[in-house]
C-alpha cells in the first residue's frame, strides 16, 4: 500500500517545476493521493501548464489569499472536484521588496507580508475544515524564524508569525483529529526565492550543513511534507520538522 493511498491532497503554490509545492503535489500522485491545485489570476494558466507534467494532470482552482470571497468559496470550488480533504499544503509567501529593508520599511509595505505569508495559514485551515476530518492533516513551508537572517528583513518576521500561527492552528484543530505542522526547509532556488534580494546569501548553505544541501533539489523537503500527510504520524502536531541538512543544529 502506497503512503497516501485513498487520500485527497489541496495543494496550494505550484508555479513551476522547480517549486516544493510541485514536487509534493507529484509524489503525493506516486503515493496514491488524488491532488487539487490552487493558483489565481494569470498565473492559473502556468499552473494549468504545469499540471500537466505531473503524473496525472491536476485540477486548478482559483485562490487568491489576499481575498476572503476566495476562501469562503473555497470548499465550493474543490467540492466540484472531491467530497473530502484528507491534506493541504500550504506553501504561499510574498512580501514587497520594500519590506526587505527592515528599518526603513513602513506599515504599508509589511501589511501584505503578514497578511499573505502568515494569517493565511489560519484563514486555508478554517476555509478546508468543512471537508477535513479526523486524520486530516494541514502542512507548511517555513524557512527556520529562529533567527534574524541577513537580508530577510520582514519576510523573516512574517515567517515567526506564521510558524506561531501553526501552533495556534494545531491548538484549536486537535479536537477535531486535524494535524498541523510545518517543514523547515533549506533555501531552493525557486523562481520565488530568487526574487528574495537575501536568497545569494545562502548559496554555501551547504558548506555548513553536516548532510551538505543542494539547492536545486526540492524532492527532500517534498518528502517530509508527503510524510507528515500520511497516517505515519497520528500523534504529531504543533511542530516544526528541520529539513536543511542539518544547517539549523549548527549555526553555519
Amino acid at each position: 500500500m502506497a503512503m497516501l493511498d485513498g487520500k485527497t491532497i489541496l495543494v496550494t503554490g505550484v508555479l513551476t517545476e522547480s517549486s516544493i509545492a510541485f514536487h509534493v503535489a507529484r509524489l503525493a500522485q506516486e503515493q496514491g493521493a488524488t491532488v487539487v491545485l490552487t493558483s489565481f489570476g494569470r498565473a492559473a494558466r502556468i499552473t494549468q501548464k504545469i499540471a500537466r507534467r505531473l503524473p496525472t494532470e491536476a485540477p486548478v482552482i482559483e485562490l487568491d489569499v489576499s481575498k476572503a470571497e476566495d476562501f469562503e468559496a473555497l470548499a465550493g470550488r474543490v467540492g466540484e472536484h472531491t467530497d473530502r480533504l484528507d491534506g493541504v499544503l500550504h506553501s504561499i509567501g510574498f512580501a514587497p521588496q520594500e519590506a526587505f529593508d527592515f528599518m526603513n520599511a513602513t506599515w504599508k509595505d509589511v501589511a501584505p507580508a503578514l497578511q499573505i505569508s502568515a494569517y493565511s495559514l489560519k484563514a486555508l485551515a478554517k476555509a478546508c475544515l468543512p471537508l477535513m476530518g479526523p486524520g486530516g492533516a494541514i502542512v507548511g513551508l517555513t524557512l527556520d524564524a529562529s533567527i534574524a537572517w541577513s537580508g530577510y528583513d520582514w519576510m523573516g518576521v512574517a515567517k515567526a508569525a506564521f510558524e506561531s500561527t501553526n501552533r495556534y492552528c494545531a491548538r484549536d484543530l486537535g479536537p477535531e483529529g486535524i494535524r498541523c505542522n510545518l517543514v523547515a526547509a533549506g533555501p531552493i532556488s525557486t523562481t520565488a526565492a530568487k526574487s528574495i534580494p537575501a536568497f545569494s546569501k545562502f548559496a554555501q548553505w551547504g558548506e555548513h550543513s553536516p548532510l551538505g544541501w543542494e539547492i536545486s533539489d526540492p524532492t527532500p523537503a517534498a518528502k517530509a511534507c508527503v510524510a507528515l500527510m500520511s497516517d505515519w504520524f497520528p500523534a504529531t502536531t504543533g511542530e516544526i520538522v528541520h529539513v536543511d541538512g542539518g544547517f539549523h543544529s549548527f549555526g553555519g
